[in-house]
């Protein structure tokens, strides 16, 4: 089962035009796109979203537990966010 979601959380991803090794963090591709108002806050929160998901299936991979995984989910996701 968890390979599933996995799957479909990349599938996801892929679609959204979200490659997190290769694409700038989520305010910087707010910018890129030129977003302002709703639309950009709409995106950041997809993308932070998307990027705590992401962040989290990788702790998994590295079975982090505790305040491990919920130390490196914060800092993961902080990363791909951006300022």
């Amino acid at each position: 089962m968890r390979k599933a979601s996995v799957v479909v959380f990349a599938l996801a991803t892929m679609f959204s035009g979200i490659t997190w090794a290769a694409n700038p963090s989520c305010t910087a591709a707010a910018t890129e796109k030129k977003l302002a108002g709703s639309a950009k806050n709409s995106f950041l929160k997809k993308c932070e979203k998307d990027a705590k998901a992401a962040c989290e299936v990788t702790a998994a991979d590295k079975k982090l537990a505790g305040a491990a995984k919920a130390s490196f989910t914060k800092k993961c996701t902080k990363d791909a966010v951006g300022s």
